[in-house]
């Protein structure tokens, strides 16, 4: 008779004791928990500053968008290629190609703009937007812009096919994905991916047999890789690649390979550099690169915030 009160006492303390554990556990559970949110609250998930300190990188857009409200004047220069030597000293003195562009951003992420070119006289119109942006300890692991550019070919009649050439003829189009991070103080990488699309492609000579009409692809695709390494406060070593895709009946585009340097100031970037291109609108660098000698190009930016 005294076995049945003993162990009953037993299995009543052995149940309290479990529960008193049971109890522990689980409000140690919910302070880590608490803890764990606490430590992701305090997480700096506002976006990283300056993956790049320019809307460009040598001949393409970067992910950076500039704050609400900022002016910007865009001064692209490219020289001859210099394989001449000296003749023409290394391409400063032969044909450039120049291109003076505008740009503003009227809202928050969002940045409008044109620009005049000198070779094919285009007029190109273009928007960027920032879709996503990288976070300094959370949120999102990279940075993510939308880029367009429509242009117009205004050069005379007479440069084109008679009879062929229409209006519409005279367009062109650029898209672009970007993808960039910043992985410490001096070092970023962006890739993108791209489409470019001419409206009208003209009929050409065959590399093969110049009696064969061919003609290239209207459209083209392109995957472009940019870096960026500051070396001081002020200056960086930076570096662009842009690899054609599509492969056309006719005239391959080259790849474009550039590096050089860049200076910025808190409203100027300056970038000088070598490149094998002489395009500066994004579409006809992409479809129409047939240079394999480099020539020396520089960049020029003002910003004025309002």
């Amino acid at each position: 008779m005294k076995i049945l009160p003993l162990l009953s006492n037993r299995l009543f303390s052995s149940s309290r004791l479990i529960w008193m554990w049971t109890v522990a556990f689980l409000m140690v559970a919910a302070a880590a928990q608490a803890q764990d949110e606490g430590e992701a609250a305090e997480k700096d998930t506002r976006p990283v500053r300056n993956t790049f300190e320019s809307i460009w990188l040598i001949d393409n857009q970067t992910v950076m968008v500039p704050i609400k409200g900022t002016f910007e004047m865009d001064i692209q220069h490219r020289f001859g290629t210099i394989d001449k030597g000296y003749d023409d000293f290394w391409g400063i003195y032969a044909p450039s190609n120049i291109r003076i562009g505008f740009d503003y951003v009227p809202i928050e992420n969002l940045m409008i703009g044109f620009g005049f070119t000198k070779e094919r006289k285009f007029w190109d119109f273009n928007a960027k937007y920032a879709l996503f942006q990288q976070g300094r300890e959370g949120g999102w692991p990279v940075s993510v812009t939308y880029y367009l550019n429509a242009a117009i070919d205004t050069r005379s009649k007479d440069n084109f096919p008679k009879d062929t050439y229409e209006g519409v003829d005279r367009f062109s189009y650029f898209h672009q994905l970007m993808f960039a991070r910043k992985f410490s103080r001096a070092f970023s990488l962006q890739a993108s991916a791209n489409i470019s699309h001419f409206n009208f492609q003209e009929l050409v000579p065959g590399e093969e047999n110049p009696n064969d009409l061919l003609q290239m692809s209207n459209d083209h695709l392109s995957l472009s890789f940019l870096g960026r390494y500051k070396v001081s406060t002020t200056m960086s070593i930076i570096a662009g690649y842009d690899l054609p895709l599509t492969d056309h009946e006719v005239n391959n585009p080259e790849p474009n390979l550039s590096f050089g340097i860049e200076v910025v100031s808190s409203s100027h970037a300056f970038q000088i550099f070598l490149g094998n291109y002489k395009g500066i609108v994004p579409q006809f660098n992409n479809v129409f690169n047939q240079n394999t000698d480099f020539l020396i190009g520089f960049n020029m930016t003002r910003l004025w915030n309002f």
